[in-house]
Parts: structure tokens; C-alpha cells; sequence
């Protein structure tokens, strides 16, 4: 059976999947509950039935924002490090390439420097997020024309720049009041998740995926020269300034919310062309169904584990290390 025989036949997994995965992890936790009862309570509280008050404010005050949270950043950074690495043609590409993820740090933490709420320290995370892309992208272009390795060495540079900027904004802050509240951010967490923050953010992150989703197959031909892309009716230049935008804003958006949170869109695209193959009309699906997968397992571990709250960049690196060593020896490095 071909691969994309294969992915026909499962493509409904990859809608059911995450909606199980769901169910099951809004169960977990101290207030324990089964998916199926999960299930009716949920049911119950969105058509105005009876719910139990406790079982009603676990589920749709604490963990429904978070279990919708985790499902978008997990695919929608999954779908960035996927049209990253074939933009680039690099298999050690992520989201943060670019320098957006540092950038977007950095303006969350320096929001929290001056004491701002949560949704003031989301715009300022965005706002410098595009404004590390739109850098980025500037000093890519020799002579009017942009080049994938000056972009690639100018992200380096950038996200170097806003990190050293991050290290200067922990350094001037108050070690007692606002240090410890910064460096916990930086570690990724959803415990910020409400309703609120996602209706700012899950937008951009949502137009992001359908833009990379919509043109996956082209991204099969981003590696061709300008000449052949232009024989085959595709403007290079403009799908890839397209690709870096619609993962820009996806990075951005999911750092704005919940913070820095790494593997996530190294790891699952691997996985996705280990079990589909090359093809990103299969690639880009799969990888945003096992990030969302992977990123609900992660958050659920990182709340229901322990006593405190585990960061989820300490998780995803912990585990997401070795599974991609793991993942390296199987594959021989072949990409």
C-alpha cells in the first residue's frame, strides 16, 4: 500500500484523535473523572442541564481553556516546523528559526517589567514577534532579492540579539517580585490559559495553519530554483515570504500565550515523515494532529504529575531529547 493510499484510509484518525485525546485528559487530575463522564458533564453544562458546581468549575474554568490552548499551539507549532523545514530544506529547522519565538519573549517579559495585565503582555509579545520576522526577512535580501541562507543566518543573528535582550530585562528586574514570575513564564506553561487569551490568540494561530495547510503541496517544490518553480507557474519569492509570514504569526501567537516551548516543532514533523513519508500533503495534516496529540499529553503530565506544576519546555525537552535520538537511530539520519 502507497503512503498516500495509507493516509487516506487514517485520515479520520487525525480528527478523532485529538477529540479523544481531549476527553481523556480532561479527566486527569485531582478532581478525577472518566471520559465518558467528562463527557456528560460537558454536555450537560453547554445545554444548560445540571451540573455538579465542582465537577462544572474544573472542567469548563480550569481545564477546557487549557485542554483548547494546548490543542492549537501543540499543532499549530507542529505546522510551523514543518513548513520550515521544507522551506529551508533543513531537518534541524523550528519555529523559532527566524528569531519570532526570542523576540516574542522578550516582549512578554518586558511587559511583565512594568506590571501590565495578561492581555497587554500578549500584544507586546506578538507585536515583537512580526517585528523579529519583518527584521529578519529585511536583512535576508541582498540587492532587492532575498536569499534562504541569509535569511536563515540573519534569524540566528536576531534571535541571539532578543535573547541577550531577555538575559537584560531578568537582570534589571526584581528578584524578588517580578524574576521569579518571568523566568517561570519563559518556561512555557498554560496555566494563563481563559477564554480570553484564547480569543486573541488562537485567530492568528488558526490563519496560519490554513495558509500552510492550503499551499502544502507547493511546499514540495521550495526547494526547486527560482527557474523551475517559475516553469511550474509557482512565484517562489511570494510562497516563500507567504510561509514564512503564516509561521511567523502561528510562533508569535503561541509564545504570546503560553511561552517558550520547544521540540514540539522538531520532533512531530519527524515523526509525521517517519510514518507518511516526504510528501507534505501528508506531512503538514499529520504533523498538526500529533502536535495538538502531543502537546495535551505534555500539558496534562506537567498539571497532573506532581504537587507544582512541571514547565513544559523542562517536559517537552526531557522527553522529546531522547525520543528524537531514539527516532535518528531508527531512521539512520535519512530525512
Amino acid at each position: 500500500m502507497t503512503n498516500e493510499k495509507r493516509f487516506k484510509l487514517f485520515a479520520p484518525l487525525l480528527i478523532i484523535l485529538p477529540i479523544v485525546a481531549a476527553l481523556c485528559c480532561l479527566g486527569f487530575g485531582r478532581f478525577a473523572l472518566s471520559p465518558i463522564e467528562s463527557l456528560i458533564v460537558l454536555v450537560n453544562g453547554l445545554t444548560g442541564r445540571y451540573v455538579d458546581p465542582m465537577a462544572y468549575s474544573v472542567i469548563f474554568n480550569v481545564r477546557l481553556p487549557r485542554i483548547i490552548l494546548s490543542i492549537f499551539v501543540g499543532a499549530g507549532l507542529a505546522c510551523s516546523g514543518a513548513a520550515f523545514q521544507s522551506l529551508f530544506t533543513n531537518p534541524l529547522a523550528t519555529p523559532d528559526t527566524l528569531g519570532v519565538a526570542s523576540a516574542a519573549s522578550f516582549g512578554a517579559a518586558l511587559a511583565m517589567l512594568f506590571h501590565v495585565n495578561l492581555i497587554f503582555i500578549q500584544l507586546s509579545a506578538l507585536a515583537f514577534g512580526l517585528l523579529a520576522c519583518w527584521i529578519t526577512y529585511n536583512l535576508g535580501r541582498i540587492k532587492g532579492k532575498s536569499s534562504i541562507v541569509m535569511i536563515v543566518l540573519a534569524g540566528m543573528v536576531i534571535s541571539a540579539l532578543f535573547q541577550a535582550f531577555v538575559s537584560l530585562v531578568k537582570y534589571v528586574a526584581d528578584p524578588e517580585d517580578d524574576l521569579p514570575s518571568i523566568t517561570y513564564w519563559l518556561m512555557g506553561s498554560m496555566t494563563s490559559a481563559s477564554y480570553k487569551t484564547i480569543a486573541l490568540g488562537v485567530p492568528f494561530i488558526l490563519a496560519g495553519i490554513a495558509i500552510i495547510f492550503v499551499l502544502r503541496w507547493r511546499l514540495n517544490v521550495l526547494s526547486l530554483n527560482e527557474d523551475e518553480s517559475r516553469s511550474m507557474g509557482i512565484n517562489l519569492k511570494a510562497m516563500q515570504l507567504t510561509v514564512i509570514v503564516a509561521s511567523s504569526l502561528i510562533t508569535a501567537s503561541a509564545v504570546s500565550m503560553c511561552g517558550q516551548i520547544g521540540w514540539v516543532g522538531l520532533l512531530i514533523p519527524h515523526i509525521s515523515r517517519m510514518l507518511t513519508g516526504s510528501n507534505n500533503k501528508t506531512v503538514v495534516p499529520v504533523s498538526i494532529s500529533f502536535g495538538a496529540v502531543f502537546m495535551l499529553i505534555m500539558d496534562t503530565v506537567a498539571r497532573a504529575a506532581t504537587s507544582a506544576e512541571i514547565p513544559l519546555s523542562i517536559l517537552t525537552a526531557v522527553i522529546g531529547a531522547p525520543f528524537f535520538i531514539v527516532l535518528l537511530r531508527k531512521t539512520g539520519g535519512v530525512w
